[in-house]
């Protein structure tokens, strides 16, 4: 790590020499990151412009600030994470990222989630990446790249072997996208989660649904990845047919941790596949089913399959899914059983005074900790209620606290259950 240097006057300097105005929310970064510890600047620290940034007044960075704020971090070792999510960086602003990606050898966390980056900003970055051997985790999310962008990440995901975190959630990407990074990843052996919620699966001069192929794809992946410890397939049109090809390679895969198949178009039937799963897996660890369509049926396939066989999962997600009193109090008398299962959210469905109690009794017994749920009961004229918590599995995926670290695991699991690298 070299030296560390007076961030601000280099900065300072920077935008005299540039002839650009000084972004003042920068500078504030940078004072702040002057104070730090010496001996914490040594193990590497992240420099958070985050625009979304609540405590400070903030001016969101553009291109031009940008190309600033490198040209000062050329010579700055010790920052090795770089968050820059929601401001307003556009494909220009990804060219002077992609220029410092290519001549940085300390960067190992980049976040550019909800810029304005387009196609031609993400095949910069990806370009970059094939030479790139430092960073490990990049935060795409929110920014529309389309389909054309998502195959330059799909390209760079036979390159490079050094990233080991991609989130490309939210991207605008398509059919074509989806099956050349699931055909990339059969053979990339450095990825440990790739996130690829919400692609547009949809054809907008034929209403024909494309989910079928893209599902089937990442199930032939799953066959053969060995590496792969975390997969989002949010919004990505699912029904049982798909959920069933990928309980089908998950049998032949043992390195998959969590699955995230919330807001899907799964029900019952494509549950009884999952539960035939859990049966047998014996590696998965974190489920997120929130926001399908699973019903009572659904629940108690769950349930029979981790009260009596499944001793590896850790965290389920229910939530929004139809569940009536029968369903969920099946769920509460699994977690009594077993004691592996310790997270569980089933905020969004139909509670009755048997669930109440049941979850009721799970917290007071102690088999289920206040903070590892969504819900809290409560008691009015002797009857027991549930409130809802703001507690789930992607508490702080889309933001941060605005005081302190989030310590907990299950509010920010998403991206994070894996320790792949200290971001």
């Amino acid at each position: 790590m070299s030296v560390h240097p007076d961030l601000h006057r280099h900065y300072v300097r920077a935008c005299q020499n540039l002839g650009q105005p000084e972004n003042p929310f920068i500078a504030h970064v940078l004072q702040e990151a002057e104070k730090m510890d010496k001996t914490r600047c040594t193990k590497g620290i992240t420099l958070k412009i985050a625009g979304n940034n609540h405590l400070v007044p903030v001016q969101r960075v553009t291109d031009d600030n940008l190309q600033v704020l490198i040209s000062v971090l050329q010579n700055a070792g010790f920052v090795t994470g770089l968050d820059l999510r929601c401001n307003v960086l556009t494909d220009a602003g990804a060219k002077h990222m992609a220029t410092f990606l290519q001549e940085n050898s300390t960067l190992r966390y980049l976040n550019l989630m909800f810029n304005a980056i387009g196609t031609s900003g993400a095949e910069l970055i990806a370009r970059a990446l094939h030479r790139n051997e430092t960073l490990v985790y990049l935060r795409m999310t929110g920014n529309k790249i389309g389909n054309k962008g998502g195959m330059f990440f799909a390209s760079m995901l036979q390159i490079n072997s050094t990233l080991e975190k991609l989130d490309l959630g939210d991207c605008d990407m398509g059919t074509q996208c989806l099956i050349a990074i699931a055909t990339a990843l059969t053979q990339n052996k450095s990825v440990k989660a790739i996130n690829l919620n919400r692609p547009l699966l949809y054809s907008q001069e034929v209403c024909v649904c494309s989910n079928s192929s893209t599902t089937v794809h990442v199930a032939l992946m799953l066959k053969k990845n060995s590496s792969l410890v975390e997969l989002h397939l949010c919004k990505h049109e699912m029904k049982n047919f798909g959920v069933e090809r990928l309980c089908e390679a998950l049998c032949e895969n043992s390195s998959l941790r969590y699955l995230d198949l919330s807001c899907n178009k799964i029900t019952c039937d494509g549950v009884r596949s999952l539960g035939e799963l859990l049966k047998r897996n014996q590696s998965l660890e974190i489920l997120d089913l929130s926001a399908n369509r699973i019903e009572d049926d659904g629940a108690i396939y769950l349930s029979e399959a981790l009260a009596c066989y499944n001793r590896t999962l850790q965290a389920l997600s229910v939530a929004n899914n139809n569940i009536s009193g029968k369903g969920l109090v099946a769920l509460s008398g699994a977690m009594k059983t077993n004691t592996e299962l310790s997270y569980i959210y089933i905020w969004g469905n139909k509670f009755d005074e048997a669930t109440c109690m049941a979850f009721s009794e799970l917290i007071q017994m102690g088999h289920l900790q206040p903070n590892h749920t969504d819900v809290e009961p409560y008691g009015v004229d002797g009857h027991v209620h549930l409130a809802e918590l703001s507690h789930g599995l992607k508490k702080h995926y889309y933001w941060t606290p605005r005081c302190g670290e989030e310590m907990d695991t299950d509010a920010n699991a998403s991206l994070a259950i894996v320790p792949v690298s200290e971001f």
